[in-house]
């Protein structure tokens, strides 16, 4: 045969080949949740979804989809699509009949999938996000693909091979690596909000240590955990204030310094979590852990006159479930309050299944925020150890726990705004029963737990109040009969009662022969039933009494945190008709979505358990919501573009096998650690990318979504303030403690009979960083809201970075950025006798890198004018200089003008 007919007969069976895979291959089946699923979002799900039900066909779960509708004829029949009313509804020529109705017909394309779908099966899929994560290939295998090759330049990082691999389908390739300098000044702001310090430049452009050991060098300073704190805060709303009308303050820093502790330590995320949603549910909860459950107290607490605290508490309880979904799992959960989801298979019960886990602590937004725990002092601290070792020698280690954990925080105690049948009596502010002379009310179902003891917190402005306290009724029997006197502010008194069992109505009444007409005697805050100190007979019992009622008078710090109700208060959780907390329904347990990872029968049926199975390898949303999140906050965009949502209508993963590579190996090689993450990402290529972009790859990819250059994104509001007073030597090192408040414009802080003002902090407290700011909720810090930070009001899972003149003129006349500038100004005519050096330098210590002649020329000619401005007119220098120096100069005042030019720049305002 010659060499050509071979040739022939191979090319002839090649063909054949294609020919015979092409017509024989087993056709790809088509994907509900990447194809089906988008159209019913689209087009049918707005009339046959969780919302609306018409012709009683839905689209939203399976068992609805394929039942009888209306007609008594299922709409879709799987593996007969001629035959579905689905299919023959969508092609009716008659636009009366049509569906989608009132709107345009489908695509012809869009049609033959859903014809394609059900002659298929109808086969249901999940969404791509609630399918638990996989494990990917290995790393050593992913970083071979490319190491193995000839190609020196493939990626050792497996990140880098998951962008590569999708920027060769674009066409497009990694940019070169950053400047040395730009790339540490960005990983330095990326990590700890701040720019490098001089030692850490010194030993990176002294060679002396790589970029990877500056990295670690960044992630293991305190100023890490203060930075990204900034973004979980915005997560757990976190402010200094209530909110609502009256926005009063309230102490809740010790849990913005436990975030900072955590983040520094480098708590794994799946604990950070567990603490901060049941902490106080783990066995003999430390203070640390009591402390992070303040998570979801920083709900919002109405304490306006006249709000029904029962409606206020609901209110708050439902925004935990909200922002746990939200946080957590990138879940739009709100939407199941009213009606089962409009787009994601939740059910309107599985929001109040979820609810139950979270309706059972103690708070009840009243005045004073109870629960809290008590940070004592050293002093406090010994009595407190005194008292329960007493009670553990001369009763039990039960009874020794019970009176610690009331010492701690306080629980459990009834609040007076629960008596109900007033007489002669009133809720004064709708806060605290008040009782007139001869008046009386009732407080139901009360549980005393057989105590021996009523401890009783109230105030009153009289002496001599006659109390009484029956049980049943004004014919009761007397349980407790005291008198109660004028006191200088709220204070906790005990008083014997008769011991009873069992959940009894009590009956409660006053006498005060020194009240006018409807003056209230007293006003009655809690009262709490714990057993009198045992062991009256023993030596040393004086002392232990006097030890008691010191620590009931404490009056230090004390945080708001959750607790959970004993089994003898605990509440019912019923659904809510329509989300309308007044119309309840039937009644729920705890439970999750079944369309998310299943419930193991060993957690407990409350929010301990419901924080294990969010932290379940097997929760499908939890790391990868984690990963997501990180990501965005370094590249200004994540992966899944939509941050708070990652349900059926979410934006589509831009690169699905790298979200769950990393959401893989965060839970089982990283062990939840957020550092490990973040390094891994800030050392890759991808990330280390010069940030250039030109027109042509602008066009191809505006919003940098294939990640072809590295990321070029403005820095926070925090972090633009925190930057300006580092450069300018004027930022303190001093952490932790209440909220500090620096200088801002005159006339911001408008209070509504609070009597609170913005009292400038002196000192160093004027200068330190941003998170330890004082936000009020209804007032927020000015500048911070310039540049795009929240009231957070509710949860912030996403800052929308905005572009306003409004921003120019805060960096430019805001007092913060005026007096950084002079101090800037100062350190630059001191680092050199000309004026042109000295600008030189600042541009180089702002920027770390050297200035251009076209930008020195302008801002030196800057200087000239404004030294000639100020020779002109000295009014406006001291107009203008407000900083407190020894001495003013013309030089020094045009060189501040200079620093504020150079503090206003975009290349300072954006992360290089």
């Amino acid at each position: 045969m010659t060499k050509v007919k071979l040739y022939s007969v191979i090319t002839s069976l090649v063909i054949l080949g294609i020919l015979a895979a092409y017509f024989f291959a087993p056709k790809k089946k088509v994907d509900f949740s990447t194809e089906i699923k988008p159209i019913l979002n689209k087009h049918c799900i707005a009339c046959h979804g969780g919302v609306k039900k018409s012709g009683g066909f839905s689209v939203l779960f399976e068992e609805e989809a394929l039942a009888v509708t209306e007609s008594g004829h299922p709409s879709i029949i799987p593996g007969d699509a001629n035959n579905s009313e689905l299919i023959k509804r969508l092609s009716d020529p008659d636009p009366e009949l049509r569906m989608p109705y009132g709107k345009p017909a489908l695509a012809k394309e869009e049609i033959q999938l859903l014809k394609d779908w059900i002659n298929e099966g109808a086969n249901w899929g999940k969404h791509w996000a609630y399918e638990s994560v996989q494990k990917p290939a290995e790393a050593n295998q992913i970083q071979s693909a490319g190491i193995g090759s000839s190609d020196s330049n493939s990626p050792s990082n497996p990140i880098d091979f998951f962008v590569a691999e999708k920027l060769e389908e674009q066409g497009l390739t990694f940019s070169p690596q950053e400047d040395p300098n730009k790339l540490l000044r960005r990983v330095s702001l990326d990590i700890t909000g701040l720019p490098p310090t001089d030692s850490l430049l010194n030993l990176y452009q002294g060679g002396k240590i790589n970029y990877e050991q500056a990295v670690d060098y960044l992630l293991n300073q305190p100023s890490y955990g203060e930075n990204w704190a900034s973004w979980w805060l915005d997560l757990a709303r976190y402010a200094d204030t209530k909110g609502y009308e009256r926005d009063v303050s309230r102490t809740v820093w010790p849990y913005r310094d436990y975030v900072i502790q955590s983040l520094n330590k480098d708590k794994p995320f799946d604990e950070f979590t567990i603490e901060q949603l049941a902490g106080d549910l783990l066995p003999n909860p430390t203070q640390e852990q009591l402390t992070a459950t303040a998570f979801h107290r920083n709900t919002m607490n109405n304490d306006e006159g006249g709000t029904q605290d029962e409606e206020f508490r609901v209110a708050a309880v439902l925004d935990r479930v909200n922002t746990t979904y939200e946080v957590w799992q990138s879940t739009t959960m709100a939407c199941v309050q009213c009606h089962s989801h409009p787009y994601d298979p939740i059910r309107h019960e599985e929001f109040y299944e979820s609810m139950a886990f979270f309706n059972n602590t103690r708070d009840e937004d009243t005045h004073d925020e109870e629960p809290k725990l008590r940070f004592y002092n050293v002093k406090d601290q010994i009595n407190l150890g005194k008292v329960v070792n007493w009670v553990e020698q001369n009763d039990s280690k039960e009874a020794a726990k019970k009176r610690a954990d009331f010492l701690t925080f306080y629980e459990p105690k009834y609040e007076s705004h629960i008596a109900t049948d007033f007489n002669k009596a009133e809720l004064i502010d709708t806060k605290w029963l008040g009782l007139w002379n001869g008046g009386s009310a009732y407080f139901r179902n009360i549980d005393t737990q057989g105590s021996d003891q009523m401890l009783l917190n109230y105030r009153s402005g009289l002496n001599g109040t006659r109390i009484t306290i029956r049980i049943g009724g004004p014919d009761g029997e007397v349980l407790t009969q005291f008198t109660l006197n004028q006191t200088r502010g709220d204070e906790i008194h005990s008083f014997p009662i008769k011991k009873i069992q069992g959940k009894n109505d009590l009956y409660i009444s006053a006498v005060s022969p020194s009240a006018k007409p409807q003056q209230n005697t007293s006003a009655l805050v809690w009262f709490a039933f714990i057993p009198s100190l045992p062991g009256k007979s023993e030596a040393g019992f004086a002392e232990v009494k006097d030890s008691w009622e010191s620590i009931l008078k404490f009056n230090g710090t004390k945080l708001p945190i959750l607790i959970e109700n004993p089994e003898y208060m605990k509440r019912e959780t019923k659904i809510f008709e329509r989300g309308n907390w007044l119309m309840l329904g039937d009644k729920v347990d705890p439970d999750t979505p079944s369309e998310f990872n299943e419930w193991n029968p060993e957690w407990p049926r409350n929010r301990l358990g419901f924080a294990y199975w969010l932290t379940s390898k097997e929760n499908p949303l939890t790391s990868r919501t984690l990963v997501n999140r990180i990501w965005a906050q370094l590249f200004g965009r994540g992966i899944v573009s939509s941050v708070e949502d990652m349900g059926t209508q979410s934006d589509t993963p831009s690169h699905p096998e790298l979200l769950n590579y990393l959401a893989w190996t965060t839970m089982n090689d990283y062990e939840w650690s957020l550092k490990k993450l973040i390094k891994s990402i800030v050392t890759s290529e991808t990330y280390k990318q010069n940030s250039s972009v030109s027109p042509e790859l602008y066009s191809q990819d505006p919003q940098n979504k294939w990640y072809a250059r590295g990321p070029r994104i403005r820095l926070s509001a925090e972090q633009i303030r925190d930057q300006a007073l580092a450069v300018s030597g004027l930022l303190s090192n001093k952490m932790y403690g209440p909220g500090v408040k620096p200088p801002q414009p005159e006339g911001i802080w408008q209070t509504v009979y609070n009597g609170e003002s913005w009292n400038e902090s002196n000192g160093e407290d004027r200068y330190r960083r941003g998170i330890y700011t004082f936000l009020k909720r209804t007032s927020p810090y000015p500048s911070f809201i310039s540049f795009d930070a929240g009231s957070r009001e509710v949860c912030l899972s996403n800052r929308i970075v905005t572009n306003t003149p409004l921003q120019a003129l805060v960096t430019l006349n805001d007092p913060v950025y005026l007096e950084a500038a002079a101090q800037l100004g100062k350190w630059m005519l001191d680092s050199d006798s000309d004026p042109q050096k000295g600008i030189s330098n600042g541009y180089q210590k702002l920027m770390l890198t050297p200035i251009s002649k076209e930008k020195l020329k302008a801002l030196d000619e800057l200087y000239l004018v404004s030294l000639k401005e100020f020779e002109q007119n000295p009014k406006s220098l001291q107009e203008f200089m407000t900083a407190n120096f020894e001495q003013i100069t013309l030089e020094l005042a045009s060189m501040t003008v200079v620093a504020n030019a150079l503090l206003n720049l975009d290349e300072f305002l954006t992360k290089p």
